[in-house]
């Protein structure tokens, strides 16, 4: 993970795009990419949505858009100093005690 957003932070570093990268212009982004992920899923049926991977286009756009969302969320990660990793951790012990089995 900290490999992952090292090359990010260097990718945005070599193109000068730090000053853009603010939490509200990630948060932003993190938004647009992910309704663009929701938009291939948009009016398929469940059974068709479940297949989504069986198409070699559909699946290469799934992927790109789930990387999209990856990468920013990272990005915003880093900006704000959360570990993604512990934060997810500390969620499920939360939803795991608030929604006991």
């Amino acid at each position: 993970m900290a490999t992952l957003q090292r090359r990010l932070a260097e990718f945005a570093a070599a193109r000068k795009w730090q000053p853009y990268h603010t939490p509200k212009n990630l948060a932003s982004a993190l938004s647009v990419e992910a309704s663009e992920l929701v938009e291939i899923f948009q009016w398929l049926t469940p059974e068709e949505s479940a297949r989504v991977m069986a198409d070699p286009d559909t699946a290469h756009r799934v992927t790109d858009e789930v990387a999209d969302v990856l990468a920013y969320l990272l990005q915003l990660c880093e900006v704000l100093g959360i570990d993604p990793l512990a934060a997810l951790d500390a969620k499920i012990d939360r939803n795991e005690r608030r929604f006991p089995i």
